[in-house]
């Protein structure tokens, strides 16, 4: 890997299967608090434009919170479950074909590592030098992009998205209550907004994308977010002193 400082992390390619699965985690992990951020803040801010209960306020945000984070870990464990059994379906044909015809399998490597570049007879030999070592590894890895030894995991997915969720969640919940009652709107607006900000950049960042393109999205969609719930409390809700 270079070690160049002016490279960017998008110039840095992670040619790991194990750094390309912690990049996707790190970034599911960051979009999981975004919308804990989002969709609490949402919350708050409406319920706050019907009401200064801070009671009823910190109610509605941490049963939207507690809901939020199970929804996400229930979805993320459904999702890589689905993965994970498909990864599981795929591993099960290539040993079948391995055992049942190793020859073309040897022939479809060859070809696969001469697609990638290399000429008939050093793909030929490293085809079965492969084999030799590990078949299925080999055809798991060139074939069909997956490491047996790494196969998807829904309980870490569906808990890596639960504690994102509520992670993201807390920060308006805190600094909805904060301020005096007539400043919690918009202390709550700025602060999400920064946040939002901050998850954007990451984001951007881990995957080696345009910074101001993502913050931009992330932000505006937060700011049209509580905008709605906000003006849904105004229409609905009374305000008490």
């Amino acid at each position: 890997m270079s070690t160049d400082p002016s490279l960017s992390h998008a110039d840095v390619e992670p040619h790991s299967g194990g750094i390309s699965a912690r990049l996707n985690w790190l970034r599911a992990g960051v979009m999981g608090a975004n919308d804990g951020i989002v969709s609490t803040a949402g919350l708050v801010v409406g319920v706050a434009a019907a009401t200064t209960d801070e009671s009823t306020i910190l109610t509605a945000g941490f049963a939207g919170l507690a809901a939020g984070a199970v929804s996400m870990a229930l979805g993320e464990y459904v999702s890589v479950s689905t993965q994970r059994d498909t990864e599981r379906a795929l591993l099960h044909k290539e040993r079948r074909e391995l055992e049942e015809m190793p020859d073309a399998e040897l022939e479809e490597l060859t070809a696969l590592l001469e697609g990638k570049g290399m000429s008939r007879a050093t793909a030929r030999s490293a085809a079965k030098e492969m084999t030799k070592r590990d078949a299925l590894a080999a055809h798991a890895e060139v074939e069909l992009g997956i490491d047996p030894e790494a196969l998807s995991n829904p309980w870490a997915a569906a808990f890596s998205s639960a504690i994102s969720f509520t992670v993201g969640a807390l920060v308006p919940l805190l600094v909805i209550v904060l301020p005096p009652a007539s400043l919690r709107i918009p202390v709550t607006f700025v602060s999400v907004l920064v946040a939002l900000a901050l998850t954007g950049s990451v984001s951007a960042w881990l995957g080696g994308a345009r910074r101001g393109r993502a913050m931009s999205r992330v932000v505006i969609g937060g700011a049209l977010a509580m905008i709605v719930t906000y003006a849904v409390g105004m229409a609905f809700g009374t305000v008490t002193a």
